[in-house]
């Protein structure tokens, strides 16, 4: 006997990932879709994590992070880690919906999927794959291109202005960025975040 009330199958709504990152985004970057930081939060929230990465990547603060703010709601997140690419057979590791996202970096996904459009690029050993996303979902499979020096991730990001409140831009006072949070107490590492704002020309490094 089933007490209570009953559940059947027709009362569970099942969300896709981006879905739920635009409905919700205060479970992935605390603060909701009208506020008038949540733009920058997006920003600080990738570049945090860029210096806090998946255990299985890096230990804290030992990536080197170069950013740049290309406008209003766009930016630029370039690492030196190439995980999609670390595997050794020279094929792609895919994540979220085949993306060259993978669950280590969660939140540049859930950063994508508040974008029109986001460039995904990683390369090492003279090897480099590009992939463009409309949002979080491929809009083709990875590509080759000839990549620069070293090894490393770049993800471009336009987020949607028709998604975030009217007037949102990402900060110009860059010195106010949290990158750290409450948790950290890890002592500084080698590595780093530089961020240009080439609105102004501005640039501050963080450690």
């Amino acid at each position: 006997m089933v007490t209570g009330e009953e559940y059947s199958a027709a009362d569970i709504e099942v969300i896709e990932f981006d879905e739920h990152v635009r409905r919700t985004p205060v479970m992935y970057f605390d603060l909701p879709r009208d506020h008038p930081d949540l733009a920058t939060r997006v920003l600080s929230r990738v570049l945090a994590h860029a210096l806090h990465p998946a255990t299985r990547l890096a230990r804290d603060h030992t990536l080197r992070v170069f950013a740049e703010i290309h406008g209003d709601l766009a930016f630029t997140v370039t690492d030196d880690m190439p995980d999609a690419l670390d595997d050794g057979t020279g094929r792609p590791r895919l994540g979220h919906y085949g993306a060259l996202l993978g669950p280590e970096r969660w939140t540049s996904a859930a950063a994508a999927a508040l974008g029109t459009r986001t460039v995904v690029e990683v390369w090492r050993d003279g090897h480099g794959v590009r992939q463009e996303l409309a949002g979080i979902r491929p809009t083709a499979e990875p590509r080759s291109f000839d990549p620069p020096a070293g090894a490393g991730t770049r993800v471009a990001f336009a987020l949607d202005p028709a998604y975030f409140a009217p007037g949102t831009a990402i900060t110009a006072d860059l010195t106010g960025l949290d990158l750290h949070g409450p948790y950290c107490d890890e002592p500084p590492g080698p590595g780093g975040v530089t961020l240009r704002d080439l609105r102004d020309g501005r640039e501050v490094r963080y450690r």
